[in-house]
Formats: structure tokens, sequence, C-alpha cells
């Protein structure tokens, strides 16, 4: 999008946690090379792209390309993102964490499971039924969250969950406890990645973490599924941490026109 003489990626950075170009490979040259002779041609001065992860087309393409085109880069880092590498098993998992880690973790699980019956179920379909769950424990979950979720954005999740259901990619993890909704994660798979892209969870049962027993839980089920990678997304919550979770930066990159 273009704002007076800046253009940029359409995508809040509320609810885009990676922008980048979606260019096919081998063609990166080919491709910003006509980006920035356009941008030239249009009189468009200055790009400004964020956030952008460490192997991003503009991190490994465009930013070694741009000079040769007289234009001038700078990039700095803007944010965190944190992503865990899946094991083969749940036990490998819980091996990858910290001694300190690993008990809490279980001593959660046990806590949880002897409250009730403890059931961790999967929505692909974005049905109606699951969509109001995730939104109600969504906005119960934080004051800011609830802020957050105006009737634009709620608008917007129900689009999002209804277009990566009809592309397969969609992930509606609900955890009950007795038959009660108490947490809920939407995720996307997309080939042999996870993305964690929200959650709730019903803040009555925050003392037994159902927040991030709801999280470990979708680990499980990645690493049974034999995905190999878990994406927390963009955010330096200490519970990302907690699970195992590595932190990379996210960067922002300006480039400008040195006619």
């Amino acid at each position: 999008m273009l704002n007076d003489d800046v253009a940029s990626f359409i995508g809040g950075s509320d609810v885009c946690d990676y922008l980048d170009f979606v260019v096919a490979p081998g063609n990166e040259d080919i491709f910003f090379s006509e980006l920035l002779e356009n941008l030239k041609a249009e009189e468009v001065p200055q790009l400004d792209l964020a956030p952008l992860r460490p192997d991003s087309t503009v991190r490994t393409s465009l930013i070694n390309i741009a000079p040769k085109y007289k234009w001038q880069v700078s990039c700095s880092p803007e944010d965190v993102t944190v992503e865990l590498n899946l094991p083969s098993s749940w036990e490998e998992y819980l091996q990858l964490l910290s001694g300190k880690q690993r008990h809490e973790l279980n001593r959660k699980l046990r806590r949880l499971n002897e409250e009730g019956d403890l059931n961790h179920r999967t929505s692909t379909d974005a049905n109606q039924h699951d969509i109001e769950i995730f939104l109600n424990l969504f906005r119960d979950s934080r004051q800011d969250k609830a802020s957050f979720l105006t009737a634009q954005m709620e608008s917007f999740f129900r689009a999002v969950a209804r277009n990566m259901a009809e592309q397969q990619l969609l992930r509606l993890n609900i955890l009950e406890l007795s038959k009660k909704p108490v947490a809920a994660t939407m995720c996307f798979d997309y080939r042999d990645t996870v993305y964690l892209y929200n959650s709730g969870y019903e803040p009555d049962y925050g003392w037994l973490s159902v927040g991030v027993i709801s999280k470990a839980l979708c680990i499980k089920d990645s690493v049974e599924r034999r995905k190999k990678r878990f994406d927390f997304l963009k955010g330096a919550e200490a519970y990302k941490y907690h699970l195992g979770g590595q932190e990379l930066p996210l960067y922002k990159c300006s480039l400008s026109y040195a006619a």
C-alpha cells in the first residue's frame, strides 16, 4: 500500500506476525529488480517493510539487490518471535525442557486431571459453535483482549477461521474440563509447521494453568501428527520459553532511493 510517498506491505501488525513478498524460488532477482524499477518510475522514494523473519525474501534477497539499483538499505531488529523444533515423540519433547520446566508441566497436567475429566479436541470446519467458544474465551481471558476484540476485529477472526478452514489449514483446539470449555487455541497448519495464532481461557480456571496446558497439548498433538516445527509467533511471552521455545529476531527494513 502507498501512504504519501512511502510504500509498505498491506497487513497490520496487530493481526500479521510476519510479512514478506511471495516469490517463486529462483525468481528473486527478476522480481525485485522489477519492483525497485517500478517504484522509481512511479516516483515512490521509500519502502518500509516489517515485521520480517530472518529467512524472509527481503532479508535474503532484496537487501542484497537494492544497492545495485541505487537504493539505500537500513535494517534493525524490531521484535522477536519464538519457535520450537519438534522431536519425534512426546517423551523426547519433555526431555528437551529443563528439569524445572518438565517438573512444572507434569505437575500442572496432573493437577488438572485430578479436577475432572480432561478432553482436548480439535475443530477444523469453523463451525459456529466452536468459533463462539473461542471468541468468548478470548474475550474473557484478559481485559486487553476484550478491548482488542471490537466488532470489526471479531468479524476479522470469523473470516480468518472460515477461510483457513476452506483451505484445510485451521485447527481450533478446545480444552474441556468435565465437558466445560476452559481454554482454546486457534492454530494454522502449513506444511510441516503449526502456527499458534491466538488463544483464550476461562479466568475462573486460571489457577489450574489451563491456558499453558492448552498450548502444551497443542504441541503434543503436533508431535503426534509428525509436524516438524511449532511456531508460537511474534512476542516474548514467558510461557513460550517455559514450553521450550527458542527466540528469533524480527526485523524492520527501510529502503530509500538515492537519485
